[in-house]
C-alpha cells in the first residue's frame, strides 16, 4: 500500500510565503542570484534556490562545521551562504572547472568579506577530493555539480567525513525523472545514486521535498 502525501503543492503565492518567512537574503547574496539570472539566463537554473542559502547555512551552524567541501560551485551563491556561517578560522574548499562562472562568485565572496574563508579549486572535482588527506575530517559537504559523477563524489566524501558530518545533496529528483522508468543520462544517473545512498551503511539518510530534492546524510 502506498504512503498517501501529505505535502502541500506549492504555488508561487505558498512559496512567496515561504521566503517571505525565511532569513532574506543580505544585499551581496541578493545581488548575485539577480546578476547570475541577468549575465547567465540560459544556465541560472543550476544556482541553488534562493531558500537554500539560509537553510545551508543553518545547517553550517547547527553542525558547528569548520571544515567544509562544496562539489560544484557554480557563481557561488551556497558558497557564500555557507562561508557567512562558518567561524572566522573556517575554511570552505569549493570545486569547480569553471573559471568563468565562478568569477562571479569571486566578487561576492570579497564583497561580503569572507573571500579568506573560500579555497577555490579549479579542477576536475575527483581530482580534488582524491588529493584531499584521506582521513576523516570533513564537516558539512555540499554535493550539486554533473550528476553523472555522483556516485564518485559520495565515494570520496564519505570516509573523508568526520563522525557525525553531513553531505547535503541537490537535485535528487532530478526534475521529477527519478520516477520514470526509462529515464536517460542524468535522471538515470540520479536515480542509481540514491539507491546508493539508501543502502550505504556507513551513513544515515533522508530524502527531503526541498527545492529539485534534498538529501541530507550524516556520517554514523
Amino acid at each position: 500500500m502506498l504512503a498517501e502525501s501529505k505535502s502541500t503543492p506549492v504555488t508561487d503565492e505558498l512559496y512567496g510565503y515561504m521566503l517571505g518567512h525565511n532569513p532574506p537574503l543580505d544585499p551581496v547574496q541578493r545581488e548575485l542570484v539577480e546578476v547570475t539570472h541577468a549575465q547567465l539566463p540560459g544556465y541560472a537554473g543550476m544556482q541553488s534556490a534562493e531558500e537554500q542559502g539560509p537553510l545551508l547555512a543553518f545547517l553550517v551552524r547547527l553542525t558547528g562545521a569548520r571544515h567544509i567541501v562544496e562539489v560544484g560551485t557554480f557563481t557561488g551563491f551556497s558558497a557564500l551562504s555557507m562561508a557567512q556561517a562558518l567561524p572566522a578560522d573556517g575554511k570552505l574548499i569549493a570545486c569547480d572547472i569553471s573559471e568563468e562562472w565562478t568569477a562571479y562568485g569571486r566578487d561576492a565572496w570579497a564583497k561580503a568579506g569572507v573571500a579568506d574563508r573560500i579555497d577555490l579549486r579549479i579542477a576536475p572535482a575527483l581530482d580534488t577530493l582524491r588529493a584531499m588527506p584521506a582521513e576523516p575530517h570533513i564537516d558539512l559537504a555540499y554535493l550539486d555539480a554533473d550528476k553523472g559523477n555522483y556516485i564518485a563524489y559520495w565515494e570520496e566524501l564519505v570516509e573523508r567525513m568526520s563522525p557525525g558530518g553531513l553531505i547535503v545533496a541537490d537535485n535528487v529528483f532530478f526534475h521529477g525523472s527519478v520516477v520514470d522508468p526509462g529515464a536517460t543520462g542524468s535522471g538515470a544517473a540520479i536515480k542509481a545514486f540514491n539507491e546508493h545512498v539508501a543502502a550505504d551503511v556507513r551513513m544515515e539518510s533522508v530524502m527531503l521535498t526541498v527545492a529539485d530534492g534534498l538529501t541530507l546524510a550524516r556520517r554514523r
